[in-house]
């Protein structure tokens, strides 16, 4: 398996990441972090990248992470986290992170990906999925614009 060369003609598999998936879930986690503008001098600590792989296994963890497959090559990658709310019982689920390669771009990565992560939280029984973006990133909102509504509400933020 590799991340990045994609055989055009087999169709997308999502499935939860593996422990060998590791070296090639890295290369999209980096790409993602490059996109983000973590790279380089601000690229994240290699701590936090394996902490963050091991969540994805530690069955006491609310986070979990999802992988687009096609012909043997991860094309995609997704995180989410269900955590409780003030308002409402069931568990919410935050779609932390989402990724697909560039050749995969607009092809149905990033579509197959929410709603695999809208299934499990149907199954969780949760109400609500939501995410953020930020607000350059115009061909993810034109996805996004499909599958979802925007809430209205803005982020504020203040590092500590």
């Amino acid at each position: 398996m590799e991340a990045g060369g994609v055989g055009l003609s087999s169709e997308i598999k999502i499935r939860p990441v593996e422990p060998a998936d590791f070296p090639y879930w890295r290369e999209l986690w980096d790409g993602y972090n490059a996109f983000y503008g973590r790279a380089g001098e601000t690229a994240l600590p290699d701590r936090v990248t394996h902490m963050t792989w091991a969540r994805f296994f530690d069955a006491y963890e609310p986070m979990q992470a999802l992988v687009a497959e096609q012909g043997g090559v991860l094309v995609g990658l997704v995180h989410f986290i269900f955590h409780r709310s003030t308002i409402s019982i069931a568990p919410t689920c935050y779609l932390q992170d989402l990724f697909t390669i560039e050749a995969m771009r607009g092809k149905g990565v990033g579509r197959a990906l929410i709603e695999q992560v809208y299934e499990r939280a149907r199954k969780a029984g949760s109400s609500r999925v939501y995410w953020l973006t930020h607000e350059t990133n115009e061909t993810a909102m034109k996805l996004y614009d499909k599958v979802a509504e925007k809430s209205g509400f803005l982020v504020y933020r203040k590092a500590l």
